[in-house]
This record gives C-alpha cells, structure tokens and sequence, in this order.
C-alpha cells in the first residue's frame, strides 16, 4: 500500500469553507477512483494560516495514475482551490505503507 502526502495552506478565515469544499467536491473525488483504499484529512491553526494535510492511501503506485494521471509526483488542483489557497506546491510525497 502507498500513502500519498499533499499539504496546503489557507487563510484562517477560509478554514471552515475550504474544509466544506474538500468534503464536497475533492473527497467523493478520491472515493471514486480505482485503487483508492482511504483517506485521513488533517487541520490545523495558528494565529494567522490554517495548514491542511491529505493523506490519501492506494493499493499500489501504478493506481495513483488513476487520479493524478502519468506524473504521480506532481500534485492536483481543482479550479475552486484557487479561492482558498495561499500557495500550489508542485509536488506530493510518496511512502511506502508497510506497518498499520
């Protein structure tokens, strides 16, 4: 299994929209793909940015290509992201699962 890491950043005041728009529109979204297992969504805040971290969980990296297409490294957006976040990085990281 492979645990696949993206990490994001918003405004305070956009936590609670942003968090909404994920549960809607980018979660269903995994959900669906072949090869998706499951996802843990994380949050947090501090006095002025609110930091998110998606891991996402597949049966292999091969699947991954079912969501993000050929470059499995390179991160993916939807178009609503840029309403919320402050910055895109190009990039997601990649583990090994091999204990749970």
């Amino acid at each position: 299994m492979i645990a696949r890491i993206w990490k994001g950043k918003t405004k305070v005041e956009d936590l609670e929209a942003y968090s909404a728009f994920m549960k809607a529109r980018a979660i269903p979204d995994y959900k669906q793909t072949d090869g998706f297992i499951k996802l843990t969504f994380l949050r947090r805040i501090d006095d002025t940015h609110a930091y998110f971290r998606l891991v996402t969980y597949w049966e292999n990296l091969d699947v991954i290509k079912n969501f993000a297409g050929e470059d499995t490294e390179k991160a993916k957006y939807y178009p609503e992201d840029k309403k919320y976040l402050i910055d895109f990085p190009d990039t997601v990281t990649h583990y090994e699962v091999f204990a749970e």
